[in-house]
């Protein structure tokens, strides 16, 4: 596998406890980087630092969809280190049901974590990026931002607002050394899947033309380039990494 150059650069991961946070927490660190990772699952994110067992790691327990909460951590933490790296990947799927049977409470908090959590982030980080002129900001999205799941629309219309979040900030922050891109990949075997029904979840697998999930590696690699310096032009863009399922 390549070996990306992070060395010495600060990353924020959040949702970094698990799944694909946790995947892109180990490469980073594998790359040079000092990693932070933020969950609100505390016995995870104990567990995870505990395994991992890196001098370059620490923690914080945040709650991404509480803006006052992100900024006091961020400004504690820049009272020392800037902030190189944002990975925008805390989410989460809820369950599956048609629109007009979805529960308006827990429709409202998938919003709240996948997108104002991005926004929260965002909004909060940016600014020590721009006295810095430099970062890199990765929003972990989805297919279904895309293409739109049927019974998960509360998911999708959050994935798709962070696609168009990406492209704004992107064109916002083009003319600084700040490049901001968004990923928009095909399911893959994480705990996020148990939210969704079986069902669910091969109807899923079944639009994806390589016939099979995404590895957690293949995606990491994707966002560690666009973490890297070498990422100097590419910025407001969507990656796709769906298997051939994204028909644009």
């Amino acid at each position: 596998m390549i070996h990306f150059d992070l060395k010495d650069r600060t990353a924020i991961i959040t949702g970094g406890a698990q799944g694909f946070g946790l995947d892109i927490a180990k490469k980073f660190l594998d790359s040079g980087a000092n990693v932070i990772i933020w969950d609100v699952d505390r016995k995870e994110l104990e567990k995870s630092f505990k395994e991992i067992n890196n001098d370059k790691l620490s923690f914080n327990i945040v709650d991404v969809s509480n803006f006052d909460e992100v900024d006091q951590t961020v400004k504690q933490i820049t009272k020392s280190i800037n902030i190189d790296i944002l990975i925008n990947n805390a989410g989460i799927t809820g369950s599956t049901a048609e629109l007009w049977n979805y529960d308006v409470k827990e429709w409202n908090k998938i919003v709240e974590i996948n997108l104002m959590g991005t926004f929260n982030c965002c909004k909060s980080i940016v600014p020590n990026m721009i006295n810095n002129n430099y970062g890199r900001i990765v929003n972990i999205a989805s297919v279904s931002g895309k293409d739109g799941n049927a019974n998960a629309s509360a998911y999708s219309s959050a994935k798709a607002g962070v696609l168009g979040l990406t492209k704004s900030l992107g064109k916002e922050l083009a003319e600084k050394n700040i490049a901001v891109n968004a990923v928009t990949p095909a399911g893959a075997k994480t705990r996020i899947l148990d939210q969704m029904s079986k069902e669910h979840v091969q109807k899923m697998l079944s639009k994806v033309p390589r016939g099979r999930f995404l590895e957690l590696n293949e995606l990491t690699s994707l966002v560690c380039w666009l973490s890297s310096e070498e990422n100097s032009f590419s910025t407001a863009a969507v990656f796709d990494i769906s298997g051939g399922r994204s028909t644009y």
